[in-house]
């Protein structure tokens, strides 16, 4: 078995590179809207988003990481600080007591119903609207193939991924 690296063509180099690059331009680009536009930032609207999608507006904490795929650190950082500005809050979780709920709060549903037509805006401005049918259809299922692929790779609990 050879040990040397099967290192990217040009054409393939290309092509990471130019996904890297616009990935993280479009991502910049989407924040600083959002931010200016709504006073949100991304971590706000992934939770207000998820929040607002269920009816009573609550969800385990520990859900929440799994549908943000967040770790637990980060998500307790992140809850401090929109409690702090009173969008969302935290309950004991009454079918669990080992477990809390995350709770949207009015202002919560306020800032997410306010912020998203415009956040939807700039998807479509930087995103959706450069792109044919074919080239969405595409691009799903490439994107579908990649996370298929990542999904048969499991990380351990450290992070890395398992032997």
């Amino acid at each position: 078995m050879s040990t040397e690296p099967r290192w990217l063509a040009p054409r393939e180099d290309r092509a990471w590179r130019t996904f890297v690059h616009a990935h993280h331009q479009l991502g910049v680009r989407l924040q600083r809207h959002l931010l200016q536009d709504s006073g949100l930032t991304e971590a706000d609207y992934e939770i207000l988003a998820v929040l607002s999608e269920y009816p009573t507006g609550r969800i385990p904490a520990q859900e929440l990481c799994g549908l943000l795929v967040w770790e637990k650190s980060r998500l307790s950082h992140q809850v401090r600080r929109m409690q702090e500005r009173g969008l969302i809050t935290r309950e004991p979780n009454p079918a669990d007591a080992r477990s809390t709920l995350i709770c949207l709060l009015p202002a919560g549903r306020h800032a997410i119903v306010e912020a998203a037509p415009q956040h939807v805006h700039n998807v479509r401005n930087h995103f959706i609207d450069l792109l044919t049918p074919d080239e969405l259809d595409t691009l799903i299922a490439v994107n579908e193939r990649i996370l298929r692929r990542l999904d048969e790779e499991p990380a351990r609990d450290d992070g890395t991924l398992a032997d």
